[in-house]
């Protein structure tokens, strides 16, 4: 069940100027309910929902017992959430996006990463929340339901390769490529990986900003996994993750090659 809590409305925020909302990104907060909400609402940045973990000790603490979601910017209003970033040929995401934070206590260690599991009850929540908001913004399209680390690979990580995107499709929600297509391009690049310009355009074409330089591209390619091949996701772009890049290119772009 979905309950829309607005009982802490963020400080910081500014209005869209008329640019309707085509993108929806979802993060992690990387910290407890009690330190993202004060973030979220009084320290410079903010999202339009907060999604909490409902075990997480200081969500218990501040005395609810049922999962809701805390709605924190007016969708009608541009909330700062994330931050540099590019998708689908422009900059500037937050102008035309609704953000979404999930709690979820996700650790960079000097670069070693921990991801915990979303728990079941915030999955169903959240794919509950994700198909109210796409019914009042029809121009959400399937490939524009995204991670911050999709929009922002140079720099992020959330939601990491914990979030069930497959999952996500399967209830309505996102891109996911098809298994047979996939297949098929795998057959075909075990003879050779398309040259790294047409794997440039691929990436573009799917929405993904340009890689400026080596490391750029391998962050990229991360992310891309994080997303679509979450078992590994060390950023080296092999036969797998080029053959789903271009599977949903031939799906929802209509420009496979």
């Amino acid at each position: 069940m979905l309950v829309i809590d607005s009982t802490y409305p963020a400080q910081d925020f500014n209005q869209r100027n008329g640019e309707a909302v085509r993108q929806l990104v979802v993060h992690y907060t990387a910290a407890p309910f009690a330190c993202s909400l004060r973030t979220l609402t009084q320290q410079g940045v903010s999202a339009h929902y907060l999604l909490p973990d409902p075990h997480e000790a200081s969500y218990r603490n501040a005395g609810y017992d049922e999962l809701r979601v805390f709605q924190l910017v007016g969708e009608h209003q541009r909330a700062w959430h994330a931050g540099a970033s590019h998708w689908a040929g422009r900059d500037n995401v937050n102008s035309r996006s609704i953000g979404i934070e999930i709690v979820n206590l996700a650790r960079d260690d000097e670069g070693v990463f921990t991801f915990p599991a979303y728990d079941p009850e915030q999955v169903e929540v959240l794919i509950a929340l994700i198909h109210d908001i796409c019914a009042r913004h029809p121009q959400i399209g399937s490939t524009d339901i995204v991670g911050h680390a999709d929009v922002a690979f140079w720099r992020k990580s959330d939601p990491g390769p914990q979030l069930p995107w497959q999952g996500l499709f399967k209830a309505g929600i996102g891109a996911w490529f098809d298994e047979g297509a996939k297949g098929a391009y795998e057959r075909r690049f075990r003879m050779g990986l398309p040259q790294e310009v047409e794997i440039e355009r691929a990436f573009q074409r799917y929405g993904y900003a340009p890689a400026k330089n080596r490391l750029a591209f391998q962050q990229r390619v991360r992310a891309f996994q994080m997303h679509f091949r979450p078992a590994d996701y060390r950023g080296q772009l092999d036969i797998e993750t080029c053959a789903i890049l271009y599977a949903l290119n031939e799906k929802y772009t209509s420009a496979g090659e």
